[in-house]
């Protein structure tokens, strides 16, 4: 999987992908990102990227020329399966969306930044949309590193249980069961037997009912899809 993000501001990802799983998933070859700054496009000498919006009102606007330039120089290189827009009204992220993308080859994740972009952008260039929550950011970029993370830990080969992943919560639209280690018992505080006992199908058992439970204690919602 290759992913390129464009953005305003690169420095602020150097450090997501450069520490823990992300960085060992690059370095094992399993997927390639590329960040690119927006301003090495820029269409005049002060590397402009926003103007003022037409008919007035509050905040920047993203300028189309620039992210056009980008986007047409990274698709002479290769084909892409989406080209993704981050942005509060997009459609909400969740584990599902995250499976169906880490499926795909090739993804070109726009951050968007300032008062947003011009609407250009998102009719003619963008393929899909996508939130992180029903909030506002200063910028796309963390968002964009959410959503990377998200996909890159479901790519066969870069954890090193790829159970784990299977077993997440959201996966089965329930919430994933408690988990214990070692000592099994601290300060009076005892792991549950049956996780002592070995009984495999006993534990499997126990997991979920906790899964259900726990879902319909704080996302009852999820039981209801």
């Amino acid at each position: 999987m290759r992913i390129d993000i464009i953005t305003c501001l690169p420095k602020l990802l150097e450090s997501p992908f450069g520490h823990s799983i992300l960085q060992r998933a690059q370095d094992k070859g399993l997927v390639e990102v590329v960040v690119h700054d927006l301003r090495a496009y820029a269409v005049n000498k002060k590397k402009q990227l926003d103007d003022y919006a037409y008919g007035g009102g509050a905040g920047m606007v993203m300028l189309i020329e620039p992210i056009d330039k980008c986007i047409s120089a990274l698709k002479e290189e290769r084909s892409y399966d989406e080209i993704i827009y981050m942005t509060p009204d997009g459609e909400t992220f969740n584990q599902q969306v995250a499976n169906e993308l880490s499926l795909k080859g090739n993804l070109i994740i726009l951050c968007g930044h300032y008062k947003g972009v011009d609407e250009r952008v998102r009719e003619h260039f963008i393929t899909r949309e996508i939130s992180v929550g029903d909030y506002v950011l200063s910028g796309g970029e963390l968002a964009a590193a959410v959503v990377s993370d998200a996909i890159i830990r479901l790519i066969p080969g870069v954890l090193s249980d790829e159970t784990s992943a299977l077993t997440d919560s959201f996966q089965d639209s329930l919430l994933a069961p408690p988990v214990y280690t070692r000592p099994a018992e601290y300060k009076g505080l005892k792991v549950p037997d049956v996780l002592l006992s070995g009984h495999e199908k006993k534990i499997e058992e126990w997991r979920f009912q906790k899964s259900v439970e726990r879902t319909k204690k704080r996302r009852p919602d999820l039981l209801d899809e």
